[in-house]
């Protein structure tokens, strides 16, 4: 049976930047079958012609895979676009003629808009037919809150079935991420290590050099905690310090995650000084669709703690923020000083925009001393141009996942419902403490409060240039 492939929201960013050079790759890669249809919703006036010489550029642009023109050609004839506003719900009837044209097929669903469409556009395709037994796949966030996330978890599943809604988190599908587990539970040197026995501390950092842009809207009802922290974050601390999973599937893996997660120690265990600094880069409230005296953050530093026999008493440092002079994002283990004065070890995970392994550890000086030196190994492996071209991107790996039905690497509901809980509670906290949102400079790495929250404890961030 040939697949249609539904994009609401098909004259967006994410649509042109990320799902259509995808689907091109897969076109290449044979993932997508010739009879395969790609079917674009949108609002704008395009003819299926003018779609696709609007979409040939994109392609071009982003695509891993090498363009050609035969190729894209056998690509843009699969598409075709339907001018519509799926927020009306009596267009639906139009999409359901549309659907019966092409007849019987397996239908995926992608909702590549603002979360707040995604209740109208899934109770419109609950009165297609042909509709009732696809897949639905949602951008985060998910929700605005716990609250609006559980109705609205419980309309979707109610329409679709829990099985069938994949919640897409694109961190989840970058080669990095997925290889954390390898180098963690094949190579002894870190699977007898990892606990904080052997561990000082863990950081995760995703900062970006560029500022909300065209997103101050949604950015601005939103901040760093809930865009980044409740979910990318939230599920990449999960993987790092999650138990070895009875099998490397969804349902195990889902449920080591989860115990990671549920085992956060409460807020407000600590001082709320000691565990988030918030802050705002200076000239956000000029952004566009940003309100003039917005509070919202742009940047978060975060202390946890997961108690549990492995992790207990040992620190998970997050941080993430925009503006902050570079594009990084990485996970840093930091292990302990076998005695004093002596260097500790770092392995460094660098997930993007390098994508490899940094390991700093302890050697003896050449010549007749006993003084030690640091040696540093790096590993860049989307430097190698064979491993380059051969590693699928974030969208395009998990794009074909929900194909084939894998839920291996998709976010679940119990897992967003506990970084909510983690989140709000935070956020409730920081305010009745009267949380102070430090400003900084377009350029730096957040505010200097962030380094003082790891400087009291004798830490600080570590990069490989510094490591």
């Amino acid at each position: 049976m040939n697949r249609v492939f539904t994009i609401f929201g098909g004259t967006g960013d994410l649509t042109f930047r990320k799902l259509l050079p995808a689907l091109y790759n897969m076109s290449l890669s044979g993932q997508l079958a010739a009879e395969d249809r790609i079917l674009i919703i949108g609002r704008r006036d395009y003819s299926n012609a003018a779609y696709r010489v609007l979409v040939q550029d994109w392609v071009n642009r982003f695509a891993r895979l090498p363009y050609h023109e035969a190729d894209f050609s056998r690509f843009a004839s699969q598409i075709d676009y339907l001018r519509m506003d799926f927020t009306d719900p009596a267009q639906y009837a139009v999409l359901a003629e549309r659907y019966h044209v092409l007849g019987d097929a397996a239908h995926i669903f992608y909702l590549a808009v603002a979360p707040r469409f995604f209740r109208v556009i899934a109770e419109g395709l609950s009165h297609i037919p042909a509709a009732r037994a696809g897949k639905l796949v949602l951008e985060k966030p998910f929700g605005e809150d716990l609250a609006s996330a559980k109705a609205l978890n419980r309309e979707l599943e109610a329409i679709f079935g829990a099985e069938r809604i994949y919640r897409i988190d694109h961190y989840l599908g970058k080669e990095m991420v997925r290889n954390i587990q390898t180098i963690r539970f094949s190579n002894p040197l870190f699977t007898d290590s990892w606990n904080a026995r052997q561990i000082e501390f863990i950081q995760i950092s995703a900062l970006e050099d560029v500022g909300v842009e065209t997103r101050g809207g949604y950015y601005d009802a939103s901040g760093a905690l809930k865009d980044m922290v409740q979910n990318h974050l939230f599920q990449l601390l999960s993987i790092v310090a999650m138990e070895r999973p009875a099998h490397f599937s969804g349902a195990d893996m889902h449920a080591e995650q989860l115990r990671v997660l549920r085992s956060l120690r409460p807020a407000g265990r600590e001082p709320i000084a000691d565990t988030l600094v918030l802050g705002q880069y200076d000239g956000y409230r000029a952004e566009p669709q940003v309100a003039p005296d917005s509070q919202t953050e742009t940047y978060a530093a975060l202390r946890l703690f997961v108690d549990n026999d492995r992790w207990r008493n040992m620190p998970f440092y997050i941080r993430t923020g925009k503006k902050a002079g570079k594009r990084e994002m990485e996970v840093a283990v930091v292990f302990r000083s076998p005695a004093p004065g002596v260097p500790r070890n770092v392995l460094i995970i660098k997930i993007q925009p390098t994508e490899g392994v940094y390991l700093k550890f302890n050697i003896k000086k050449p010549g007749d001393t006993e003084e030690m030196a640091e040696a540093k190994m790096d590993f860049c492996q989307n430097c190698v141009l064979e491993y380059r071209i051969n590693t699928p991107e974030a969208y395009e790996r998990l794009l074909g996942a929900c194909m084939r039905g894998e839920r291996f690497w998709f976010a679940q509901w119990d897992q967003i419902e506990a970084g909510w809980d983690y989140i709000e509670s935070l956020k409730a906290l920081a305010a009745q403490d009267g949380a102070a949102l430090y400003p900084y400079e377009p350029g730096m790495p957040g505010p200097a409060q962030a380094d003082a929250l790891l400087a009291q404890f004798g830490h600080h961030w570590y990069a490989p240039e510094d490591a």
